[in-house]
Parts: structure tokens; sequence; C-alpha cells
């Protein structure tokens, strides 16, 4: 997937984009904290609408919007997509508002079931019509045995939906990696035997909100996950990029499968706004602002490093893409996946 080579040098990856839709853990804070430059980034795109899109189920819209406001960036309740709202819409396809929903999660999922009609349960024993779980701090093992309880009859032969609103496997905290929504939805999975339906990121619906609702006809979304976030925008298809400042890390960027490899790889958020430099690729050496990478047969070798790491980065990204073949079929030096970008 050569999309480097399809930018002009001189152009940022903000050119020609009428909508930033972005991520929040690991692109805009960790816990409670904003990320260095990213305030400052976003706050700075000029007439380009602003939204957000999270997998994160905890809280409501209206929350995450206070929160933002604290941070220093101007959003409102209804320029926060979140999980818990592609979930319901899920939901509706499936259970008429009205049914009695256990939820496994927080407010913000629960505030959505209910603002759509449906009446919300803890208690497997109130015979819920479906099962939605989302992530939040507060779920423990009788949450998850009540859902469990719920899930114990496949669907196929009767027994009720099953929702999850994300199943990323980690979230950033300001203390470090914690464990997120898959890890949660798993532990049912693996009581139950079943799968579950899922409405977040990396489905398509969560996505199909966001354009809809900002009018975007030339979105630009940003994650800091090659499995939730790129992948999804690239289902969606939309231009994304991916940011060093929360999960995914140098190495996983090197190893990106077709259809999880984005647009542009940043640093941090301030290279939004830096022109981007193309990946020009001849005799097998792949060039990136002095950056050079050759590829010989399995070896993967660094002819110059450049200047910035993000180059070096950029540039062993898409030689290693631009061959089709996987990660593990090549030798790679320790220096092209050296991280010196800032994490939580």
């Amino acid at each position: 997937m050569a999309v480097f080579s399809r930018r002009r040098s001189e152009a940022t990856p903000l050119e020609g984009v009428d909508v930033v839709l972005a991520d929040l853990d690991g692109v805009v804070y960790a816990g409670a904290g904003a990320l260095p430059w990213a305030v400052e980034s976003l706050s700075a795109l000029g007439e380009r609408r602003l939204g957000f899109i999270t997998n994160n189920a905890s809280r409501t819209d209206a929350t995450v919007a206070a929160h933002l406001r604290e941070l220093g960036l101007s959003a409102q309740p209804s320029d926060v997509v979140t999980s818990p709202q592609a979930a319901t819409r899920l939901l509706r396809t499936r259970v008429e508002p009205g049914a009695t929903i256990l939820v496994v999660g927080g407010e913000g999922l629960v505030v959505e079931l209910e603002k759509a009609g449906y009446v919300v349960t803890r208690s497997a024993e109130d015979s819920p019509a479906a099962v939605v779980q989302g992530f939040s701090p507060d779920v423990g093992w009788k949450h998850l045995a009540e859902a469990a309880f719920a899930l114990k009859t496949p669907e196929d032969k009767g027994g009720i939906p099953w929702i999850a609103t994300n199943t990323d496997w980690t979230i950033p905290q300001a203390r470090g990696i914690a464990p997120g929504n898959g890890t949660l939805v798993s532990a049912v999975h693996t009581a139950v035997g079943r799968l579950a339906t899922v409405a977040g990121k990396p489905e398509t619906p969560i996505f199909d909100e966001a354009v809809a609702r900002f009018g975007a006809q030339h979105p630009l979304f940003i994650g800091d996950r090659l499995d939730t976030d790129i992948l999804g925008a690239c289902r969606a298809g939309i231009a994304s990029a991916i940011v060093l400042t929360g999960i995914d890390r140098p190495k996983h960027i090197l190893a990106a499968p077709a259809g999880s490899q984005p647009t542009y790889i940043l640093g941090d958020l301030r290279e939004l706004s830096e022109p981007y430099p193309a990946a020009v690729t001849r005799d097998g050496v792949t060039e990136v602002r002095g950056a050079r990478v050759r590829i010989d047969g399995p070896d993967v070798t660094i002819l110059a490093e450049g200047e910035r790491p993000i180059d070096l980065l950029r540039a062993g990204a898409a030689a290693i893409w631009g061959t089709g073949r996987a990660i593990f079929g090549f030798r790679v030096p320790e220096r092209l996946y050296a991280d010196p970008f800032h994490r939580p």
C-alpha cells in the first residue's frame, strides 16, 4: 500500500481536510491529563471541524466534552461520538426499545440505553432481552458472572443477543497501560463460548455516524492503535494518521498488515501542521528526508538515519509495506524500531 508517494512533499496531513476526527485515549489524553502538544495542535485547525470518536464506554458524551473543555479544547457533547451510541444504534436493529437490557459497564452506556427507551438491569434474573457490555473501571467478577448467566444459551438456539461496545485489549492511563474492554469481553467469552457483536472501532458504524454527524467530505481520523483505529478508518474509507503517543509503537507500525496501514505516521500532533515528506523508492532504496532504507531479499538495511527518528520510521514502513510481505519474512535492525517517542 504505497500511500506516501501519493502526497506532494510540501503538503501537510491537513491539506484538503474538512473534518478532523480524533480518538481520545492515547491521542488527546492519558488518564485525566492531556498528552504533550495535543491540545495546542488540535486547537490550531483553523476552519476545520473537530470531532472526537471514542471506544471508551465508561463516560457520557457530556462528561467527555466537559473533560475536553477542562483541558482547553472547545467541545460540546454533540462533538463526541461514543461506542455506547454505536452500540445503542446496533441494538435497535435487534431489540425494540422498551425491552430490558442487562448492562455490563458504566454511566456512558446506561445513559445512552435509557435515552433510547430501554430498561437497564444488572441482573440476569430479570430476563433481559440482550446483554450490552462496555468498559468501566468498576466492572468486577459479579458483573461478568451476570452476563455469563444471561448468555448461557447460544443465540442460534434461542439465546439473547450480546453486543460489546468495543474489544480494545488495553487502555492508556496516566500510570501506564491497563486492561481494556476486550479483556473483560474475553472473560465472558471464555465462560460461555460465544462471540459478541462489536459496535465500536474497528467496525464501521461508529465512523459512519461521525461522518454523517459532521457532514464530512474529506475527513482525517487520528488514532493510536492499528487494530482498532487504523483498521476501522481503512474499512470506512477514511484517511488516517497514527500518532506515537499511545498504545502502538514503531515495531507495530513496521509490522502493519495491508488494511491497517495509516496514511500518515506522526510522532506527536504537532506534525499535523508540518509538511509531510513523500517516500521515494528507487532501486530498492526508500528515502524520506535523508533517511534511507534498503530492502535486499530478507534483509532490511539502514543506509542513513536522517535527522529525525520519525523520518527513519516512515522510510522503513514505506519500504517494508511496499513489498507486500509480512514482517516475519525480514531481518529488521533493532535501530529501525527504536522508540524515542513519548508515550504514557
